[in-house]
């Protein structure tokens, strides 16, 4: 939505979109129309449009009568999930190593410098945005938007599959490096190596999942505390 004015729409979805990329929302967590009204200072009408828009990219489900909530993928729904994400992320992987302009490239490094600094600081949940952030940006750079669209969703999925089944002894933060190792392989318009790291990236984050317990954070007004402080 960059260079575009944004609605109220699109900031309501944006702040919980990045609250999942963030891992403040945790799978299961419901999504009460009234409560995030009051919290975004908007009507339920708008917050219902957002829902709406989440719930096209199936990172919140939308179940009829009882409200809307985070998406709570099943074993096979993430494995499937992975699946699909290594397809789309070898075509935008090649297709960025054919498009890439200079200036991209350097943006893209700027982009997980401050990754790395947020996790540095302990910002853990800014960095697990940046970090998700920083594979829509190759989206956008492969210049093909179903494929923005599919990454979108699948990103998003992903970060709830990551807080849901991450093992324990695995909460780590490495992907800083795999990402510069990224972008030295388009600067390089090295499509085989790039693809290659892409996919040990893909199965360094598949090798850390397992049954795991979720988290207990629910409370909306909690999450959006950001939110209300600057009402």
């Amino acid at each position: 939505m960059k260079g575009e004015k944004k609605t109220q729409d699109d900031r309501v979805y944006e702040h919980i979109f990045d609250a999942i990329l963030e891992q403040r929302l945790a799978p299961g967590t419901k999504l009460n129309e009234e409560s995030l009204g009051e919290i975004f200072g908007v009507s339920r009408t708008i917050i219902r449009r957002a829902l709406a828009r989440l719930g096209h990219e199936q990172v919140v489900v939308i179940r009829p009568n009882r409200g809307a909530v985070v998406a709570s993928p099943s074993i096979e729904e993430a494995r499937q999930i992975v699946f699909a994400r290594r397809i789309v992320e070898k075509a935008v992987t090649e297709l960025v190593c054919e498009r890439a302009e200079a200036e991209q490239v350097e943006q893209l490094k700027q982009m997980v410098r401050d990754e790395q600094a947020c996790f540095d600081r302990g910002d853990q949940g800014a960095g697990l945005r940046l970090s998700g952030e920083f594979h829509l940006r190759l989206a956008e750079m492969a210049k093909n938007p179903p494929l923005l669209s599919f990454q979108r969703s699948l990103v998003s999925l992903c970060s709830l599959i990551i807080a849901q089944y991450e093992k324990s002894e695995a909460k780590s933060h490495c992907s800083y490096d795999e990402h510069f190792e990224l972008i030295d392989a388009f600067a390089q318009r090295d499509k085989d190596k790039a693809v290659a790291l892409m996919m040990h990236h893909l199965d360094h984050i598949e090798h850390k999942l397992d049954l795991g317990d979720e988290t207990d954070s629910h409370d909306l007004k909690a999450i959006f505390s950001n939110v209300i402080g600057h009402k």
